[in-house]
């Protein structure tokens, strides 16, 4: 069976759709064709192709770091250090399973979007209607929607009155929107009034549901974080700079005739000591604790990386229906006319009204009726008939009586029930001048009337409706704004809306300029090019309705067609003008009426701009988006759909929280990026200390058993830094190896440089050995921990925030029991407390130094930025 684009359906006759189906109008497809049609269609569900478990398994264990460990692993169990083999195994292990968890729990998104398609629907089948399973409907299907029904495929409507359908969460229309026979309906949008039956065209992947079903799989896991790529590239860079030094001392200790076994040995201790084993798993726990942090504020992790990812947010994309608005309508400035009373004007709208309904329309009309007191008024009248809204007349009407006494009333479209009227030409004019400056503010206005008998239609006034923002999404912009996040609206509501209420919430009314549509064509090709470009652009900022913008470019690009290959045309020219197209989003703060694809569009070219992008929505029509952007947030209220691709869930009415999570993320930020700097700076002191001591003066400083103690005395404890306090900064943080690398190394050579210097005096001292090593080992635990008080800030270590009592007690703690081991010789030659003292002193010199030599570096680093 062809298949037909669904919105083209539009354009055919009932009998033309029911043709091309093979359908018959009053008794539906036979349980033949039904099967025959399963066959070459398939079911009507949403198909993805999933990663088998093993070879997500598989992946964890695949990488620079992770064969890094699993040949520690290897070699420890080949010369049979099993405690090390099994300390290695066990890290290696709960690394991969803390990353196999995450990702676990962010496949749900395709599975919810299937899940829209549950259920069971009436279906016409060989003259009777049946209750048939979603998923087993084809097209050609007859079949039955009334009010509450989801639409379970593409249909188009057949017999009945109206249908007023919600289409906001595919679409992001604030109001629901009147459909009548002929016209189509979406899969997975709700019925809020009406029934109707109608005719199934597209199910499954063919349907419109389907294309926001393609992003969020194109979308599919998202590319490394900048945090994991971070881990990546300090992991690599230990990685290398431990082989080298290590396979130095190898050849030199081989030129010397040592030992093969205790070179080997030897050796391995000092790889496994160096390579970051338990970088992972530390960084791992910050972002944890990050994630409790903000599940106490009510929003929910489901991926770890993106609380850093947040960190470095500097574009804020929101979807404006039911996030940053409260998607319930509400009565702006009502407008009664001479003679008569707001009182008056509501009591008869709500006549014309019926509150069972629910009508998303109605519903504020019964709402300032309560808040102002005026209910018993509507309730004293008596309603006798209710003729409801249709999409040919468009409006309601009732008989209403009370005390003998005898109205019509009715309320809809202002022009309708203007014709109805025999109001003067200046009057009506006045009136459609209200009207109109109504709609450009982005109201949806309704006017009311009522007639006594034959006299013609008194119009009462006019009641325009809006969907208010949220209490408190104007404070939480301003806020954003304030830690130098842009925000950006980006909704499939009209552009008068959106700017209304874009203005409320404090937007700047950016447009593009016709100047940015770069470079003045050389032929007509381009010139040709250049007028499709323009039309997506004011596409993409709302400039033109969508439909027409559509209409336009398909013109276009039938002309370009004559000339010049379309699809090579527009990726030659976006490729060429890919910077523009940036440039011009990046200006623009208000986007109207954009479909999925233009949301998923605008984010990936913010992304291709070197922007981290965070994203928050409620809709299934925001999934796509969700799923692309660097974080996305699910608001609370949000579809299944959108949860699922979410990052950050918010599970309380509101957005403060984002700013909760914006400032959480920063202070994360901060502890990674000091417990990174310590762990590369300590293992650039260790192993070149080690290196150097042994080819130049062809000492080991420290044992293979020191080593592994200082290994366990540095990490376990720093696993405290989780929850350091640090500073917020006012502006998007984001890794800056250069800077990383620059002061990490600075500050390990520092550390190098102070243990030769005490190996000197110990020389000179004429210390044995087994002592200089005892003290060294006593300095490298000492000055080790103090690192992490000299990289916890940028500034000078005493300024604020204090560090937290938990890392206080974790760091000191160890230290002490490292100056026990070397006071009283356990495992090791014993130093005594006299000397002990004197390694502390020694220490804590060279922390102020090391304090100066940071601040110092920081600075030059700054300046250089500052003049590049």
């Amino acid at each position: 069976m062809e298949r037909t684009k669904t919105d083209d359906y539009a354009e055919l006759t009932l009998d033309q759709t029911l043709e091309r189906l093979g359908s018959d109008g009053t008794s539906g497809l036979t349980d033949a064709a039904v099967q025959e049609r399963l066959e070459t269609v398939g079911f009507n569900e949403i198909v993805e192709k999933e990663e088998s478990v093993w070879h997500r398994v598989f992946r964890r264990f695949w990488g620079p770091i992770p064969w890094m460990i699993e040949i520690a692993a290897i070699l420890s169990a080949m010369v049979g250090k099993w405690e090390d083999f099994s300390i290695i195994l066990v890290m290696l292990l709960v690394n991969a399973f803390l990353d196999f968890f995450q990702e676990h729990r962010a496949l749900n998104a395709l599975k919810a979007l299937k899940k829209g398609l549950a259920g069971k629907v009436p279906v016409l089948r060989d003259g009777e209607y049946r209750s048939v399973p979603v998923r087993e409907l084809v097209p050609g299907d007859i079949i039955r929607l009334k009010i509450g029904s989801v639409v379970p495929a593409d249909v188009q409507l057949l017999r009945g009155d109206y249908l007023l359908v919600d289409q906001a969460a595919l679409t992001g229309e604030s109001l629901p929107v009147s459909k009548k026979a002929q016209e189509v309906a979406y899969a997975n949008t709700i019925v809020k009034q009406g029934e109707m039956e109608a005719v199934v065209v597209n199910t499954g992947m063919h349907t419109n549901f389907s294309n926001v079903v393609s992003l969020v799989a194109r979308a599919g896991i998202k590319e490394r974080s900048h945090f994991q790529k971070m881990v990546m590239q300090i992991g690599n860079f230990l990685i290398l700079i431990s082989l080298a030094l290590v396979l130095l001392i190898v050849m030199v200790s081989l030129f010397r005739h040592e030992p093969l076994l205790e070179i080997a040995r030897f050796a391995l201790v000092l790889t496994v000591a160096a390579i970051p084993v338990a970088l992972p798993a530390v960084l791992s726990v910050t972002l944890a604790v990050g994630a409790v942090n903000l599940a106490r504020r009510k929003a929910i992790v489901s991926h770890l990386t993106a609380i850093e990812e947040l960190a470095g947010v500097d574009v804020f994309c929101s979807d404006k229906t039911g996030t940053l608005t409260q998607n319930q309508m509400q009565v702006k400035d009502p407008v009664a006319f001479s003679g008569f009373t707001e009182q008056e004007l509501f009591v008869f709208a709500a006549l014309a009204s019926r509150r069972e309904n629910q009508d998303p329309i109605e519903s504020p009309i019964f709402q300032w009726l309560e808040e102002h007191g005026n209910e018993s008024d509507w309730r004293a009248w008596n309603q006798a008939s209710f003729t409801p809204f249709d999409p040919i007349s468009k409006r309601t009407e009732a008989t209403v009586e009370k005390d003998g006494e005898q109205f019509v009333v009715t309320k809809g479209a202002t022009q309708v029930l203007l014709g109805m009227t025999e109001l003067d030409d200046a009057k009506t004019r006045e009136i459609n001048q209200r009207v109109d400056e109504l709609a450009a503010k982005g109201y949806r206005t309704l006017a009311v009337g009522r007639r006594q008998g034959e006299a013609p239609l008194e119009l009462l006034g006019l009641i325009p409706l809006y969907d208010p923002p949220r209490d408190d999404s104007k404070d939480v912009i301003a806020e954003m704004e304030n830690y130098g996040v842009q925000v950006k609206m980006v909704t499939g509501d009209n552009l008068a809306i959106a700017r209304e209420i874009g203005g409320l919430l404090g937007l700047q009314q950016r447009t593009i300029r016709s100047s940015q549509l770069s470079g003045a064509a050389s032929n007509e090709l381009l010139e040709l090019a250049e007028v499709l470009a323009r039309v997506i652009y004011q596409r993409l900022k709302g400039d033109v309705a969508a439909k027409e913008a559509r209409r336009f470019a398909s013109e276009v690009m039938d002309e370009v067609g004559k000339l010049y290959d379309t699809r090579v045309l527009e990726r030659e020219f976006i490729h060429t003008h890919e910077s523009a197209i940036i440039e011009m989003i990046e200006e623009v703060d208000i986007f109207a009426e954009v479909v999925p694809e233009d949301k998923y569009r605008i984010i990936d070219t913010l992304q291709k701009g070197d922007h981290i992008v965070a994203m928050t929505g409620d809709g299934v029509n925001d999934a796509p988006a969700l799923k692309k952007a660097d974080c996305g947030f699910a608001v609370s209220n949000a579809t299944d759909a959108a949860r699922a691709a979410a990052d950050i869930i918010l599970t309380a009415p509101g957005l403060s929280v984002i700013n909760d999570a914006l400032r959480q993320a920063r202070i994360t930020f901060a502890r990674m990026k000091s417990y990174a700097t310590f762990r590369i700076a300590e293992t650039i002191r260790i192993i070149l200390f080690m290196t150097l001591s042994i080819i130049v003066f062809n000492f080991y400083p420290i044992t293979a058993l020191m080593i592994i103690l200082l290994a366990l005395l540095n990490d376990i404890p720093i696993l405290a830094i989780a929850y350091d306090n640090t500073r917020v900064h006012q502006k998007p943080v984001r890794w800056n190896m250069r800077e990383l690398l620059t002061v990490s190394m600075v500050l390990g050579v520092f550390g190098v440089l102070a243990s030769f210097l005490l190996f000197f005096i110990l020389r000179e001292q004429g210390f044995s050995d087994d002592v200089i090593r005892s003290m060294l080992f006593l300095k490298l635990i000492v000055a080790g921990h103090s690192t992490l008080y000299v990289t916890r800030s940028e500034g000078w270590f005493w300024e604020r925030p204090l560090p937290a009592p938990l890392l206080l007690v974790a760091t000191f703690g160890t230290e002490i029991l490292g100056t026990f081991i070397a006071v009283y010789g356990i495992f090791i030659a014993p130093i005594g407390w006299t000397y002990a003292l004197a390694i502390w002193g020694y220490a804590l010199v060279w922390f102020l130094v090391n304090d100066a030599v940071k601040v110092f570096t920081y600075r030059m680093l700054r300046r250089e930025g500052a003049l590049a």
